[in-house]
């Protein structure tokens, strides 16, 4: 830390300033330390490799935000370590032995890396296979692992495909199959099974419970047999790097490695809830002792939190005392004491503590972490040993950098400049600082500028879309661009690159006063460019791109259309193309911002509701409604979409798209007659919902239990209408489910050859329903089968009718909890407003009781029925009390208004067979 003399002189006060300053010479530095203390803790007599309960000191953290140069350094750490030759020469000689030999290994935990726990392992263990000598602990439990979890897939295969076949991953399978041929030899083992690790292991637990002499290799790891034991499944190979560090600690001096292993790109481990990955890796570290970790990631390790004890295997200063400076003294104090193994040995986090007094191991370099520029702001100006900014200016300032420690800088003068005169308040910090601006364009050239304008417009980007939206015929600018430090690049996205958050909102924001500024126009005209760029990439790649490109295309082109009040053009076919697939992921943007470029965007009417001024407006309310429906109740849906109409600022398709799904809205709701009104609308047209709005009729005409209506009306649906899928709704009412079965399969075979994911998750799931009525064990295909089609959907109604579905398929099982289970989603169903899965959810439950069929279960019957009477009497789905009453072996206590079309009696019939099926499947 450095005194920031320019804010120590902004002040009459005394206030203390500091500032965080590192470099690359530094960091070295501070790895060389680490690498000779973790030389000495492991050499020194006390060092046992079996003690698992002692404090770990082999973790060094180098974190910072992305693009700052952590994968450099983690690469050319590795490359300093393996070779002196390949260390810069200011960084100096080495200060460690010769001997033990030092083994950089590392391990690039990117997603776009595609490596997993496995891949990690494995790279572990390819490393050493440069010792050329196997490593029998550790080798005989990888090749039962492997045996059982890739049979008949030969490692070497593997190893190849995953990049850690070079020298030393060609030399692994011999190594592996040495150390079984070996083994299987001191055991006496028969030839022929010699290469079976699963007979080999068995015989080694065996010879090593007995202590027999031919087991003497093996019986000085005292886990060894535990680990052979185990199942050989993910969990018990995070444990065998403890047999990796047992066998690097026999080898002899001569062999004798130290590894330091660096991994890379540690926030892709996880997240704050997702510590699945972290947990396994923080246990190999933990394990394996002898060996120097060195993480580079976006934020601090948190292992040395006390509050993630059961999220991960060890936690606490008292386990992790180096990693542990950055916990403020209070929380530690409360800790109590930290008990990293859980066997009540740890020793307490007092003042005395180690974990007060070690030194910290973890560096942050470049970019800080929203927690990073929280410490940041709290240390960097103080009065009396207390912070100077108050918390609430702290977060205030910490979301607007984005991460960027000159805005942290330019905010802290901001601040001492204020207070001057008065106290800082909120508002002063809604602010973009030209300063930020000018160090951002002062070295680049005039059309570099011209790019960096441009893809502000851009939430992302790729050369040839940055390119078109400045207007420029050549992509040199471009290519310059994207290798300067605020821009972010992410291989595996859609579009590679994007600009640091608060680079681009200065741009965009900010009061620019350079000679080559752009004028409302010229941001107009980019924009324009900017969105046919955009329309020309989808429609060149609709059909290889796929979803992810239409998505990607409207999302930023419903931004550019709106901000700056563009003509809908290409959107309104991406928008049909969005809705074709019934999928709904979010796709519109977020309110806009205020924005000095182009000054247009759109304003706020009360209440946060959006001002409904161009087609663009409507046509990003209408795709927000339609998305936010699956997690609003109809109600808003049917509200949100008559602004939408009433604005009457869409195209006639477009109108008639809000007209229908608003009808939907309606029906969901039980209002009948506005929706058959609205589908009416619509069919009668010739837009393209219009056999959509037929097939509405059709159900409409289904819920009023009015069935020849409706049958005659599905007849003419074809695919458009989506006829078999109506019809399966016609078919499973009359109890005709095999036909109903046969429909939904046919619905879904013509979803999936049109390619329209959402329609085929929601026949696969009402296929999963009625045959959860015949078939329970096939309903539980069905159903495993809808739950992958809906990976990665977003339908809340289908996602309802599999979980009625589970319920039909347990219906009348002794000592289930049917009727509980009902609660808990009816609690569900009724906040999404969805009347179908309210009413079928109802008809379940009457069901399960009606296959219970006993003397005490005849009140819970007829209060079922009651139930369903209420709901549904004098409204839609009327006709499903008479289903109950059918299931029930009753006779109707009311004349009913369905016209069912081959009569009643037939239909009770079917209903009451359906039952006693049941109860003789259940031998009730």
């Amino acid at each position: 830390m450095a005194r920031n003399l320019r804010a120590l002189f902004g002040s009459n006060e005394r206030v203390g300033a500091d500032e965080a300053f590192t470099n690359r010479e530094a960091q070295w530095r501070t790895v060389t330390d680490a690498l000779a203390e973790h030389l000495a803790r492991i050499g020194a007599p006390d060092f046992d490799i079996q003690d698992l309960e002692a404090p770990r000191h082999n973790v060094l953290v180098f974190h910072g935000v992305g693009g700052i140069g952590k994968t450099t350094l983690s690469r050319k750490l590795e490359a300093a370590l393996a070779a002196s030759e390949d260390r810069p020469a200011q960084w100096g000689e080495p200060t460690w032995p010769a001997a033990p030999r030092l083994l950089p290994i590392r391990i690039d935990l990117a997603r776009s890396a595609g490596t997993d726990f496995e891949h990690l392992v494995l790279a572990l263990r390819t490393a050493l296979a440069g010792l050329d000598r196997p490593l029998p602990a550790f080798d005989l439990a990888l090749g039962r692992y492997w045996e059982h979890n890739h049979p008949g897939e030969p490692l070497e295969d593997y190893l190849r495909r995953a990049g850690l076949a070079g020298r030393a991953g060609r030399a692994l399978p011999g190594q592996l199959q040495a150390a079984l041929g070996e083994a299987a030899q001191q055991l006496g083992l028969p030839g022929a099974i010699g290469s079976a690790a699963g007979q080999i292991t068995t015989a080694a637990v065996r010879a090593v419970r007995e202590r027999r002499a031919t087991a003497r290799a093996l019986a000085g790891c005292p886990r060894l047999a535990d680990l052979l034991e185990a199942e050989p499944d993910l969990e018990a190979l995070s444990y065998y790097p403890h047999l990796l560090a047992y066998e690097i600690d026999r080898l002899p001096a001569k062999k004798a490695v130290v590894p330091i292993v660096l991994l890379d790109t540690f926030e892709d481990t996880g997240d704050r809830t997702n510590r699945d990955l972290e947990r396994l890796i923080q246990r190999v570290v933990w394990l394996m002792p002898n060996a120097l970790f060195v993480v580079t990631g976006r934020s601090r390790l948190q292992w040395a939190d006390p509050a993630l004890q059961g999220q991960l295997d060890f936690t606490g200063p008292a386990a992790w005392p180096q990693l542990a400076a950055h916990i403020p003294t209070a929380r530690a104090d409360r800790a109590g004491t930290a008990d990293p193994t859980g066997t009540g040995t740890a020793e307490p986090a007092g003042p005395g503590n180690q974990a007060r007094t070690a030194v910290s191991r973890q560096i942050l370099i470049g970019d800080f972490s929203p927690e990073d520029c929280e410490d940041y702001l709290t240390r960097r100006l103080t009065a009396d040993g207390r912070p100077l900014i108050d918390d609430q200016l702290r977060r205030i300032i910490t979301a607007r950098s984005h991460g960027l420690p000159l805005y942290l800088d330019l905010a802290v003068l901001r601040f001492l400049e204020i207070r001057r005169t008065r106290t800082p308040e909120p508002a002063d910090f809604e602010h973009d600082f030209p300063a930020l601006l000018a160090r951002t364009l002062q070295d680049l050239t005039p059309d570099e500028r011209h790019v960096l304008r441009a893809a502000s417009l851009l939430d992302a980007f790729d050369v040839p879309l940055a390119t078109a939206a400045a207007g420029l015929d050549r992509q040199a600018a471009a290519l310059r661009l994207i290798e300067r430090p605020f821009v972010r690049e992410h291989e595996a996205a859609l579009w590679p690159y994007h600009l640091h958050a608060v680079v681009r909102s200065t741009i965009r924001r900010a009061d620019d006063h350079t000679d080559d500024r752009w004028s409302l126009e010229d941001w107009q005209h980019a924009a324009a460019r900017a969105l046919d760029a955009l329309g020309g990439q989808w429609t060149a790649g609709r059909d290889a791109g796929g979803r992810a490109l239409l998505t990607g295309c409207l999302r930023q082109g419903l931004v550019l259309a709106r901000d700056h009040r563009l003509g809908l053009g290409w959107l309104a076919d991406a928008a049909w193309a969005y809705i074709s697939d019934s999928v709904w992921e979010p796709i519109a943007p977020p309110a806009p911002a205020a924005f000095t470029g182009a000054g247009q965007a759109s304003g706020h009417g009360p209440a946060g509701t959006a001002v409904l001024q161009t087609p663009a407006d409507a046509l990003v309310e209408a795709l927000r409604t339609l998305a936010a429906r699956q997690r609003e109740h109809r109600t808003h849906t049917a509200d949100r979409l008559t602004r939408v109409i009433d604005s009457r600022l869409l195209p006639a398709d477009l109108t008639d798209l809000a007209l229908y799904y608003r009808a939907k809205a309606h029906r969901d709701l039980g209002r009948t007659d506005a929706s058959r009104q609205g589908m009416r609308q619509v069919a009668a047209g010739t837009t393209r919902l219009a056999p959509a709005a037929r097939r509405g009729l059709a159900h409409l005409a289904r819920l009023d239990g009015d069935f020849p209506t409706a049958l005659a009306a599905a007849q003419n649906l074809g695919w458009a209408g989506r006829q078999h899928r109506v019809l399966g709704d016609l078919w499973w009412v009359h109890a005709e489910m095999d036909q109903a079965a046969a429909a939904y399969e046919a619905a879904r075979t013509d979803a999936e050859h049109h390619g329209v994911a959402g329609e085929a998750a929601t026949s696969q799931a009402q296929l999963a329903f009625v045959r959860a009525f015949t078939d329970p064990q096939a309903a539980d295909d069905d159903l495993h089968l809808a739950e992958q089609l809906l990976a990665g959907l977003d339908l809340r109604a289908t996602t309802l009718t599999t979980r009625i579905a589970a319920l039909v398929r347990d219906a009348g099982t002794p000592g289930d909890t049917v009727p509980e289970r009902a609660d808990v989603l009816g609690a569900e169903v009724r906040a999404s407003g969805v009347r179908a899965a309210e009413a079928a959810l109802a008809l379940a439950i009457c069901f399960h009781h009606a296959v219970l069929d006993d003397p005490d279960n005849q009140s819970a019957l007829a209060i079922a029925i009651r139930d369903l009477d209420h709901l549904t009497r004098g409204r839609d789905y009327a006709y499903y009390t008479d289903i109950a009453t059918f299931m029930a072996g009753q006779e109707l206590q009311f004349p009913s208004p369905a016209r069912w079309y081959d009569g009643p009696d037939q239909v009770r019939d079917r209903w009451r067979t359906l039952v006693t099926a049941r109860r003789t499947h259940l031998r009730l």
